[in-house]
């Protein structure tokens, strides 16, 4: 059994129950929205109104309630995992490094630097800029905290999926957005035999390469939602826990994403930022099954167009 088999089969259900009881006190309980379009119902996990803008908060948050106390927590990310973890850093008091792409948003930028941490920018792409991260991280008293790639953030997004469940537990399919894979791994953990529906960008698919490879493999990121979405390579753990559950791999066009962004804006008065309005994609062009489906809406840090005024 590899390492990374090990550490997919000692996260589950009651890791997921447990990071739930651990972040509890410092999140917000997002609300479900009861929907219907063209005659078509589904649910709306509105997790873009969590503290922070996005899910991200809650992984971070039970990252560092449940691992080894670090003196300086260390990451980097393409925004919203950034904005997580200094959300997450300021309410637990523990100062933070987050190392960000230049190609960052400016508007996520601006918020990762309002938490208060110390922010470098550093690469042209995210990888470049975790490979800065890890190296800083191996200073004394500081610790590394991965977007996607480890099994309390894994079971800290979960607590997503764990909360539509426990309150409308006839949802027969989550759709939820990929990007390193944590959230749709958190999911396929919290929800059982129901079926997780993991929808990607084309140009931005590394869960789609990865399921025709067979492993996890480098892939382009070319996508209006490269900014959430875009890690070249789909995590080892994510991938290990994604290739063994009930899993609907979907892609959307951008212009279809934008156009699933523009619906929120008009239906529901949503700002969603791109990636977060991808699962919405894939089920307005009947690409998630299910006669009650909930898309989670993940993320809302995003400069919103002045044009919709």
């Amino acid at each position: 059994m590899t390492v990374t088999t090990h550490a997919a089969l000692s996260v589950g259900t009651a890791e997921v129950a447990a990071a739930a009881e651990t972040i509890g006190p410092y999140i917000r309980r997002t609300p479900l929205l009861d929907a219907e379009i063209d005659g078509r119902r589904l649910l709306l996990k509105l997790e873009h109104l969590q503290r922070s803008g996005s899910f991200k908060l809650r992984g971070a948050l039970n990252a560092m309630l449940t691992g080894p106390r670090a003196e300086h927590v260390v990451t980097a990310s393409g925004g919203n995992h950034g904005l997580g973890v200094g959300t997450a850093a300021a309410l637990l008091g523990l100062p933070a490094t987050v190392f960000v792409p230049t190609t960052a948003p400016a508007g996520k930028v601006r918020r990762i630097e309002a938490t208060g941490v110390r922010l470098v920018r550093h690469g042209a792409t995210y990888a470049e800029a975790a490979a800065a991260a890890a190296e800083l991280a191996h200073r004394p008293g500081h610790r590394y905290l991965p977007a996607f790639d480890d099994p309390a953030v894994i079971a800290g997004q979960g607590t997503v999926a764990a909360e539509i469940i426990a309150e409308a537990p006839d949802v027969d399919a989550v759709a939820v957005a990929v990007g390193g894979g944590g959230l749709a791994a958190g999911t396929t953990l919290a929800i059982g035999p129901r079926t997780t529906v993991a929808v990607e960008p084309y140009d931005c698919q590394c869960l789609a390469n990865a399921l025709a490879a067979g492993r996890p493999v480098d892939g382009p990121v070319d996508s209006v939602a490269a900014s959430a979405l875009g890690a070249s390579r789909i995590g080892e753990l994510p991938f290990a826990i994604l290739r063994r559950s009930p899993v609907q791999s979907v892609l959307v066009s951008d212009a279809e994403l934008l156009a699933a962004c523009d619906l929120l804006w008009e239906q529901f008065r949503i700002a969603a930022e791109p990636a977060a309005a991808v699962p919405f994609a894939a089920w307005l062009a009947g690409r998630v099954p299910g006669q009650l489906p909930c898309v989670v809406i993940c993320g809302a840090n995003t400069d919103w167009s002045p044009d919709r005024a």
